[in-house]
């Protein structure tokens, strides 16, 4: 029932943040437009040199769009609802967490809705590179219908791995204060380099983004599976388990963060 009762208030809070955002309606719609020309933007720069030269170490166009999709698709659901976790930083400096601290639910979901926004530019960005990959790679005949509840299936685990990173890394931020330059290293330039395949990469850095800041597993190594058949449908049951863990690692961390904190005082 205690449960239930947060869960319904945080649903208000949602509610809340997002009717105080809407009474700003051309600004919303600007901010989703210009997010959605700059990630595109982003795959249009890649795009062009596979066009170029055909394919990166075997991977086609339709591939890497399909990497490319997933990992944006999969920071979108992560930080439409938790995106103050990455913001962490922001309530430390302030003093404004000792706030969260005397609200009667758990700190995370009176966190997690503040500032709620939609991202509606991403989501239209990713889900249009998505429907493109997706659709070039049936035509060809390389992946069925099937794919379609699979990527949906590893887009909801994906966010749960990178909303796992991003809490650890801004629980860092109850000895540290200060965390920015930390989530351009765990999240950022990760994610970023997650959204290629990571054999064009070292093997050392490959590793890397594998056992210790595992982003692969959010798009990477469920992709040799649901488009070239490798390994596997393990892989779907594997990253579900790294996500599971991985989430489960982090909630601890942070429950262990929050008892070393200090307030900013006066």
């Amino acid at each position: 029932m205690k449960l239930k009762s947060w869960l319904t208030l945080y649903r208000l809070l949602i509610r809340t943040s997002i009717r105080s955002r809407m009474q700003y309606k051309f600004n919303f719609l600007l901010a989703a437009v210009l997010a959605a020309l700059i990630q595109i933007s982003e795959f249009l720069m890649v795009a062009i040199v596979l066009h170029k030269f055909g394919a990166i170490q075997g991977w086609s166009i339709y591939e890497v769009g399909y990497l490319f999709a997933v990992m944006t698709l999969s920071k979108t659901l992560y930080r439409t609802f938790a995106d103050e976790v990455h913001h962490l930083e922001k309530y430390l400096v302030s003093g404004d967490f000792d706030q969260l601290l005397t609200r009667p639910m758990p700190v995370l979901l009176a966190l997690m809705p503040q500032n709620f926004r939609i991202m509606l530019g991403e989501v239209l960005q990713g889900g249009f590179i998505l429907c493109w990959s997706l659709g070039g790679m049936m035509k060809g005949g390389q992946v069925g219908w099937t794919a379609v509840p699979s990527t949906l299936f590893i887009i909801g685990t994906g966010a749960v791995i990178l909303f796992s990173i991003g809490l650890a890394t801004a629980t860092i931020g109850f000895w540290t204060t200060r965390i920015g330059e930390l989530q351009t290293f765990t999240e950022d330039a990760a994610r970023t380099a997650a959204q290629y395949p990571l054999s064009i990469y070292p093997k050392w850095m490959s590793s890397l983004l594998l056992i210790v800041i595992p982003v692969g597993f959010v798009n990477y190594i469920p992709s040799l599976y649901i488009l070239r058949g490798e390994l596997g449908a393990w892989v779907l049951a594997a990253s579900a388990g790294v996500a599971i863990v991985c989430l489960a690692a982090s909630l601890r961390f942070w429950r262990f963060g929050i008892t070393r904190y200090q307030s900013t005082g006066s």
